[in-house]
């Protein structure tokens, strides 16, 4: 039996351990397949608060990691399969593993959608990028993309022309049909900076060690064309990671739903934190806080019960 169970790494999980760790719960940490969450697949960050000179995200989440650990969390590298939230304690499943726990914080995060287009994978955080915030800044007088129509894309171009010479957003529907509010939408065309492509869809990321291009499509004539970039940013939704919690927690557009100013959710004893309940900032640092949130709430929970 377990005080409190993680599931997730990342910033997020990783705070929760290290709160959830100094207060003697022992927690058990189950990071899933890729430990540490998406920060270990980017490459400088620069926006973590202690870091100067920046840091790099997989030593980000590997000192957060060993920072949980000297407090006495355990972390193993298992993907949850399954939960059982309808009785207590809580099952969580790892294949035909189960553990059980008298609390779950749940910091799985969330999936960039991918263009699944042949060198996508190869040039991931190198030039690629889902994250505007996160790696504008490196692309300061050079030539990128956005890709995506909604209102994420149009706010994540806009972001960029405070560094990029010039900003393309590439969407597959036509004028007057793009997914972005007004509001959004016009700010970015009134950008001298924003250049639209419509009708058109990525069909390959061209570079070897770095984004030199992309080979482009028409949806409507079909008509094949390369654009020469420094950088592509994708911002094409994102995907919560909560299809093992469909049957057990309230969700709401895939998110977790929370209560108000709090990380509990309709399940007394389960908390989420991070991306996995986030839909609005998804920042590294929000993440942390939430993580923080998590575990005093846990805490709390615990000394209740």
């Amino acid at each position: 039996m377990r005080r409190v169970i993680i599931i997730g790494s990342g910033p997020a999980g990783y705070t929760a351990a290290i709160y959830t760790a100094r207060a003697g719960l022992e927690p058990l940490v189950l990071s899933g397949e890729r430990i540490g969450g998406w920060l270990t697949t980017t490459t400088e960050v620069e926006n973590f608060p202690g870091f100067p000179e920046g840091v790099m995200g997989p030593d980000l989440m590997d000192a957060m990691k060993k920072q949980a650990e000297r407090f006495g969390a355990e972390v193993t590298i298992d993907t949850v399969s399954a939960v059982d939230f309808s009785a207590r304690p809580f099952k969580v499943s790892i294949g035909d593993r189960v553990e059980e726990a008298e609390s779950v914080i749940i910091a799985t995060g969330s999936s960039a959608r991918r263009l699944n287009v042949p060198g996508e994978d190869r040039l991931w955080s190198k030039g690629l990028s889902v994250c505007a915030t996160c790696d504008g800044f490196f692309f300061k007088d050079k030539e990128i993309a956005v890709v995506g129509g909604g209102d994420s894309a149009m706010e994540e171009a806009t972001f960029l022309t405070n560094f990029a010479k010039r900003v393309r957003i590439i969407a597959r529907k036509s004028e007057g049909e793009l997914r972005a509010s007004k509001p959004m939408l016009d700010r970015a065309l009134a950008n001298d900076k924003i250049e639209f492509i419509y009708d058109t869809k990525v069909s390959e990321v061209l570079g070897e060690d770095k984004v030199t291009g992309v080979r482009l499509r028409n949806v409507v004539t079909d008509e094949p064309s390369e654009l020469a970039l420094e950088g592509l940013f994708l911002a094409i939704g994102h995907i919560p990671n909560t299809k093992i919690f469909e049957e057990q927690l309230e969700l709401m557009q895939g998110h977790i739903v929370t209560e108000c100013d709090s990380t509990a959710t309709k399940v007394p004893g389960v908390f989420a934190c991070g991306d996995v309940a986030d839909w609005k900032f998804r920042q590294a640092i929000t993440a942390a806080g939430t993580g923080c949130m998590a575990a005093l709430e846990a805490q709390r929970y615990l000394e209740e019960k």
